[in-house]
C-alpha cells in the first residue's frame, strides 16, 4: 500500500456508487464513524500513544519513549528535532496517552446464515457489519483491535492491529470469512481464545444456543474484559410467519422434524423467544455487561450510529 492511500478505506463499486470496506459498509456510515469513539468503563496505563487520557492527573505528559511513525499515525506527535537529525520519522509516546485492547467475536455458526427476506439481510452479513463499524471506531480513535470468527471453535483470527490504515485488513477480512460448522459458544472458554490483556470485548451473534452462553461470558469476564453482547436476530425469528403442516429443517445438523403449526403455537414460541432474550439482557445487567438488541431489519447506519450511541456504547 502506498503512501498516498494508506488512509484511504472506501472503494468503487462496480455501478460507480462508493462503499467501504470492500463494499461491506457504506462510505457515509464511515464517514460518520471517523468521528465516534468507543465508550469504555475501564482504561489501560501503557506507553502506547492513544486517546484515553490517564486519570492520573500527576502524570499529564510524562515522556515514556520513541517509536518510528506508521501509517494512521497522528503526525503532530511527529518529533521534528529527531526527524532533522537521523531522517526518520518518530513518534514520540507518553505515559498519559491510554490504548484500549478490543477484541471482536462473530459468531460464523451455521445458524447465522438464516436466509434472508424482505424484512431484512442475512444475519451473518449484519453481523459482521457491525463488527466491521465498531472495529473502524475504535481504529479511528487509536486503539487496538483484533478480531475472531467462531462456530464449535475459533476457525479464523485476525491478530491486534491498529491505526486507521489497518481498516482495509478488517474489512477484507470480514468480507472474506464465510460461516461454517455447528455452533458452540463455549469455543469462547478456550485459553487460546481468550484475550491476553485486559481490555473491552464484543460478541456478536444470536445466543441462541441450549447451553454456554453464561459460561462462555464468564470466562471473558474472569479474563478482565469489558464485555458487550450483541444478540443479532432476524425479524422472522421473533414474529415468524408460519402455518400448517410443514417440516423444519436444523440448518446445522441437517436434521428435520414434522410440526403442525397453529396461531396458539406461534403465539407460545413467541413468548418464548420474548422471554429468552430478555432472560439474557437481565443476565448480562446483573453482571454488568452490555446489552444491544440487533434486528436485521434495521439500516446499518442507523443501528451503527444512533442506537449505539443511544446505548452509550460509542461516544
Amino acid at each position: 500500500m502506498s503512501g498516498e492511500d494508506s488512509n484511504r478505506v472506501g472503494t468503487g463499486s462496480r455501478d460507480g456508487s462508493k462503499s467501504g470496506g470492500s463494499g461491506l459498509i457504506p462510505e457515509d456510515v464511515l464517514l460518520r464513524l471517523e468521528r465516534s469513539s468507543l465508550w469504555a468503563k475501564g482504561r489501560i496505563r501503557g506507553t502506547m500513544q492513544g486517546k484515553r487520557r490517564s486519570k492520573q492527573m500527576g502524570s499529564s505528559l510524562d515522556f515514556a519513549d520513541y517509536r518510528l511513525y506508521t501509517p494512521g499515525d497522528d503526525i503532530r506527535q511527529l518529533d521534528w528535532n529527531a526527524y532533522g537529525r537521523t531522517g526518520k520519522p518518530f513518534i514520540k509516546l507518553y505515559m498519559d496517552e491510554q490504548e484500549l485492547q478490543v477484541s471482536l467475536y462473530v459468531d460464523g455458526s451455521a445458524s447465522m446464515s438464516f436466509a434472508a427476506s424482505s424484512r431484512g439481510v442475512n444475519k451473518y452479513l449484519y453481523a459482521r457489519q457491525l463488527a466491521g463499524c465498531v472495529g473502524y471506531a475504535a481504529l479511528c480513535g487509536y486503539d487496538r483491535v483484533g478480531i475472531g470468527m467462531f462456530s464449535n471453535q475459533l476457525y479464523a483470527r485476525l491478530p491486534m492491529m491498529r491505526g486507521k490504515a489497518s481498516a482495509r485488513r478488517l474489512f477484507n477480512f470480514l468480507a472474506q470469512t464465510e460461516a461454517r460448522g455447528t455452533g458452540d459458544i463455549t469455543a469462547l472458554c478456550h485459553p487460546s481464545a481468550l484475550p491476553r490483556r485486559p481490555g473491552m470485548c464484543w460478541v456478536f451473534s444470536d445466543f441462541l444456543y441450549e447451553t454456554g452462553v453464561e459460561q462462555a461470558l464468564s470466562s471473558l469476564l474472569a479474563a478482565q474484559q469489558e464485555v458487550v453482547v450483541v444478540q443479532v436476530l432476524s425479524p422472522e425469528e421473533l414474529n415468524p410467519d408460519l402455518y400448517g403442516d410443514l417440516r423444519l429443517i436444523d440448518v446445522e445438523s441437517g436434521g428435520g422434524k414434522e410440526v403442525a403449526i397453529s396461531g396458539k403455537i406461534i403465539q407460545q414460541y413467541k413468548a418464548a423467544i420474548r422471554q429468552y432474550t430478555e432472560t439474557l439482557r437481565k443476565y448480562c445487567y446483573e453482571r454488568g455487561i452490555a446489552y444491544q438488541l440487533a434486528l436485521t431489519d434495521t439500516p446499518l447506519s442507523t443501528m451503527a450510529t444512533e442506537t449505539f450511541r443511544r446505548s452509550g456504547l460509542l461516544q
